[in-house]
């Protein structure tokens, strides 16, 4: 899509917001309205491009997660005030040490005509979202975002009462398959190989109905994007219907160099309940905020949240708890 209003013009801004997903979109969208100058600058490469559907966001459940960036771009055509710049990067975040109330400048890389080399603002939002790497299992590309998904709470619903497989290398795998038991009762949990479900977790989902296959997962098995089981190392073919992967994931925030927020032990940006950093100026919404990842619709509320509250501290004003 192409920007109607070109971002030359505009490299002193209210608010930088990096990262175009629903987060850094429903944020743009909010200060819009409140008359602030924006600038959004998106990559255009969202984690969840693979997926078909998206669910549990209100007046949208099953919209494409593409459409819905596009939906919500399309609305934001309405606010001269709100520029986005797509197919584009922040190089890397500095403060900036004038008197002028602009607090931080941003230099942007872009394969785009006309984009500024760079942006001065007076706050920033980090929406850039999180960078996945998933167990390496030579077709799980093959299946991700159409028979096998990473959220339980997203996409669980469309695979209750089947056969599933929950596969992942990483400690929380017990508590994650006694979460999506709440949707079937034939759950098959692989750890391909790693150490990662202890004696006890594997007695307690055993108890539940839960197995656990520790062996090495050849590949999964299936065609047209549709699992139909996991080929063991040791030959065994597990049949299944579906199910999730645990992805380790990485905060993108590669970019803030200088700008030294505090971040929790996954690489998370920690903010207060109002999407506040411990730098003033710089807020942070969705997927690169603490906790991590979460449904669309709670990354879209958090920043409304944090574009209110920027809004306010803009002009100065304590914010209503």
């Amino acid at each position: 899509m192409t920007d109607p209003h070109p971002a030359e013009t505009s490299t002193e801004v209210d608010a930088l917001i990096i990262g175009g997903g629903p987060a850094g979109l429903s944020a743009a969208l909010n200060l819009g309205r409140a008359r602030a100058s924006v600038v959004v600058v998106d990559a255009g490469r969202p984690r969840n491009a693979a997926t078909l559907r998206s669910h549990g966001f209100l007046t949208r459940d099953g919209v494409s997660p593409l459409e819905l960036r596009k939906l919500a771009r399309a609305e934001l055509t309405a606010y001269p005030n709100v520029h986005v710049i797509e197919r584009a990067v922040v190089a890397g975040l500095r403060p900036h040490p004038g008197t002028d109330g602009l607090r931080f400048v941003a230099g942007i890389n872009a394969r785009t005509p006309r984009t500024p080399p760079a942006v001065a603002a007076r706050s920033v939002l980090v929406a850039t979202g999180l960078r996945e790497t998933l167990p390496t299992i030579p077709n799980l590309r093959s299946y991700y975002g159409m028979s096998i998904f990473s959220c339980a709470a997203c996409d669980a619903w469309e695979l209750q009462d089947r056969p599933l497989a929950l596969i992942g290398e990483t400690p929380d795998l017990a508590a994650r398959a006694r979460l999506i038991a709440r949707w079937t009762d034939r759950l098959t949990v692989f750890t391909n190989g790693a150490d990662v479900v202890s004696t006890v977790e594997e007695a307690e989902l055993a108890a539940s109905g839960i197995t656990v296959e520790r062996s090495r997962i050849a590949d999964l098995e299936g065609e047209r994007g549709a699992v139909t089981g996991v080929r063991l190392g040791t030959g065994r073919l597990v049949a299944i219907d579906g199910g999730f992967v645990r992805p380790v994931w990485h905060p993108a925030l590669d970019f803030l160099g200088a700008v030294e927020a505090e971040r929790d032990p996954d690489g998370h940006l920690v903010v207060d309940g109002s999407g506040r950093t411990t730098v003033p100026g710089l807020y942070a919404a969705g997927d690169a905020a603490a906790p991590g990842p979460q449904q669309l619709i709670v990354a879209a509320g958090q920043g409304a949240r944090a574009a209110a509250v920027l809004v306010h501290d803009l002009v100065g004003v304590q914010t209503a708890h």
